[in-house]
Protein backbone atom coordinates (compact mmCIF):
# COMPACT_ATOMS: atom_id res chain seq x y z
CA UNK A 1 0.00 0.00 0.00
CA UNK A 2 2.76 2.44 0.94
CA UNK A 3 4.67 1.98 -2.29
CA UNK A 4 1.48 2.39 -4.33
CA UNK A 5 0.80 5.71 -2.59
CA UNK A 6 4.42 6.70 -3.17
CA UNK A 7 4.09 5.91 -6.89
CA UNK A 8 1.02 8.14 -7.05
CA UNK A 9 2.91 10.91 -5.25
CA UNK A 10 5.76 10.62 -7.74
CA UNK A 11 3.39 10.75 -10.72
CA UNK A 12 1.60 13.81 -9.31
CA UNK A 13 4.92 15.57 -8.68
CA UNK A 14 6.10 14.87 -12.23
CA UNK A 15 2.87 16.25 -13.69
CA UNK A 16 3.05 19.31 -11.43
CA UNK A 17 6.65 20.10 -12.27
CA UNK A 18 6.09 19.63 -16.00
CA UNK A 19 3.00 21.86 -15.84
CA UNK A 20 5.04 24.52 -14.08
CA UNK A 21 7.19 24.81 -17.20
CA UNK A 22 4.05 25.51 -19.24
CA UNK A 23 2.64 28.00 -16.69
CA UNK A 24 5.01 30.69 -18.02
CA UNK A 25 5.86 31.98 -14.55
CA UNK A 26 2.31 31.32 -13.31
CA UNK A 27 0.91 33.71 -15.90
CA UNK A 28 -1.17 31.00 -17.64
CA UNK A 29 -4.16 29.85 -15.62
CA UNK A 30 -4.66 26.18 -16.55
CA UNK A 31 -1.03 25.04 -16.23
CA UNK A 32 -0.78 27.04 -12.98
CA UNK A 33 -3.84 25.28 -11.56
CA UNK A 34 -2.48 21.89 -12.62
CA UNK A 35 0.82 22.73 -10.91
CA UNK A 36 -0.87 23.64 -7.64
CA UNK A 37 -3.24 20.66 -7.67
CA UNK A 38 -0.41 18.30 -8.61
CA UNK A 39 1.79 19.39 -5.74
CA UNK A 40 -1.12 19.25 -3.27
CA UNK A 41 -1.89 15.71 -4.39
CA UNK A 42 1.80 14.73 -4.35
CA UNK A 43 2.31 15.89 -0.77
CA UNK A 44 -0.97 14.36 0.41
CA UNK A 45 -0.06 10.98 -1.08
CA UNK A 46 3.51 11.21 0.22
CA UNK A 47 2.18 11.96 3.72
CA UNK A 48 -0.08 8.90 3.55
CA UNK A 49 2.78 6.73 2.26
CA UNK A 50 4.89 7.80 5.23
CA UNK A 51 2.47 6.01 7.54
CA UNK A 52 4.09 2.72 6.48
CA UNK A 53 7.41 3.69 4.84
CA UNK A 54 10.59 5.07 6.38
CA UNK A 55 10.91 8.78 5.70
CA UNK A 56 14.49 8.70 4.42
CA UNK A 57 13.83 5.92 1.96
CA UNK A 58 10.46 7.27 0.80
CA UNK A 59 11.77 10.79 0.28
CA UNK A 60 14.85 9.53 -1.55
CA UNK A 61 12.69 7.47 -3.91
CA UNK A 62 10.18 10.32 -4.37
CA UNK A 63 12.75 12.99 -5.10
CA UNK A 64 15.15 10.75 -7.02
CA UNK A 65 12.64 9.26 -9.43
CA UNK A 66 10.92 12.62 -9.79
CA UNK A 67 14.19 14.36 -10.62
CA UNK A 68 15.28 11.71 -13.11
CA UNK A 69 11.86 11.61 -14.80
CA UNK A 70 11.58 15.40 -15.12
CA UNK A 71 15.11 15.59 -16.54
CA UNK A 72 14.18 12.92 -19.10
CA UNK A 73 10.93 14.72 -19.98
CA UNK A 74 12.89 17.93 -20.44
CA UNK A 75 15.33 16.26 -22.79
CA UNK A 76 12.84 14.20 -24.80
CA UNK A 77 9.82 16.51 -25.03
CA UNK A 78 11.07 20.02 -24.28
CA UNK A 79 14.31 20.09 -26.24
CA UNK A 80 16.53 20.57 -23.20
CA UNK A 81 20.12 19.41 -23.37
CA UNK A 82 21.22 16.07 -21.94
CA UNK A 83 24.94 16.32 -21.35
CA UNK A 84 27.20 13.59 -20.03
CA UNK A 85 27.35 15.46 -16.71
CA UNK A 86 23.54 15.44 -16.44
CA UNK A 87 23.41 11.76 -17.28
CA UNK A 88 26.07 11.06 -14.64
CA UNK A 89 24.05 13.05 -12.09
CA UNK A 90 20.91 11.03 -12.83
CA UNK A 91 22.88 7.78 -12.54
CA UNK A 92 24.25 8.93 -9.17
CA UNK A 93 20.75 9.79 -7.95
CA UNK A 94 19.51 6.33 -8.91
CA UNK A 95 22.56 4.73 -7.28
CA UNK A 96 21.94 6.70 -4.09
CA UNK A 97 18.31 5.63 -3.91
CA UNK A 98 19.36 2.03 -4.50
CA UNK A 99 21.94 2.16 -1.72
CA UNK A 100 19.40 3.66 0.69
CA UNK A 101 16.97 0.87 -0.14
CA UNK A 102 19.57 -1.84 0.26
CA UNK A 103 20.68 -0.33 3.56
CA UNK A 104 17.15 -0.58 4.89
CA UNK A 105 16.52 -4.13 3.68
CA UNK A 106 15.94 -6.77 6.32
Amino acid sequence: MGYGLLAGAIAAEIVATTSMKYSDGFSRLVPSLITGAGYLLAFALLAKALRTLEIGTAYAIWSGIGTAAVAAIGAVFLGESMTPAKIAGIVLIIAGVTVLNLGGAH
